[in-house]
C-alpha cells in the first residue's frame, strides 16, 4: 500500500468544508472528513484508480459529498500526495495556483 501526504492547502479545503458541513447540520462536517479519509485509504490502495485531469495530476470524486480530491503519484517512493479537495462546482483550476 502506498503512503499518502496531504499538502496544508489541501488540509485548510478539507477543514474549510467540515466547518461549512457543521454549520448546516451538526455531525455533518465529522461525516465529511470520515469521507475523506475513507477516499485516501482508497487511493492508497488503488492509486491508478483516480482520472488524469491535468498532466500527471489525478482526480476522484467522493462517494457522498460532491467533492473531487486531486492528486499526484510519486511512484519511486510509492506515496500519493494530494494538493486538493474542492467542491466539483469550482473552477477546477484553483488547484494549480497552489
Amino acid at each position: 500500500m502506498y503512503k499518502s501526504i496531504i499538502l496544508p492547502p489541501a488540509k485548510e479545503d478539507i477543514r474549510d468544508a467540515a466547518l461549512w458541513y457543521d454549520e448546516k447540520q451538526k455531525g455533518l462536517g465529522k461525516r465529511f472528513i470520515n469521507q475523506v479519509r475513507e477516499k485516501v485509504y482508497f487511493i492508497k490502495q488503488n492509486p491508478q484508480t483516480g482520472s488524469v485531469r491535468y498532466d500527471n495530476v489525478r482526480t476522484m470524486v467522493l462517494n457522498v459529498f460532491p467533492f473531487m480530491m486531486h492528486y499526484t503519484i510519486n511512484e519511486d517512493s510509492e506515496t500519493i500526495i494530494i494538493s486538493a479537495v474542492l467542491h466539483t462546482s469550482r473552477n477546477p483550476e484553483i488547484w494549480s495556483e497552489r
